[in-house]
């Protein structure tokens, strides 16, 4: 077990003196519990659906596609033939 200093600001001093003593708790419990709250919540931000990623990505206006990913090379060579007139 470790010793750690840690300053608050009075509001954050004020709100923990409140909890101290409207739970009865010690200042390490309630200090302990405000960390694993904390990690279950950065655990839970965490989990993130694939479409949650998808709606963050800025992926431009699109429509400009000329064939889709999977069919590549024929869309390379309908532009080609486009461009020079063949």
């Amino acid at each position: 077990m470790s010793t750690r200093t840690v300053r608050l600001d009075e509001e954050t001093e004020q709100v923990l003196q409140q909890v101290l003593r409207a739970t009865g708790m010690s200042m390490s419990a309630i200090l302990k519990r405000g960390i694993f709250a904390l990690r279950e919540e950065l655990a839970q931000r965490a989990v993130r659906t694939p479409y949650e990623v998808y709606r963050t990505l800025d992926l431009g206006p699109g429509g400009y596609a000329r064939a889709p990913s999977t069919d590549t090379r024929r869309g390379v060579l309908e532009v080609l033939k486009k461009k020079h007139h063949r």
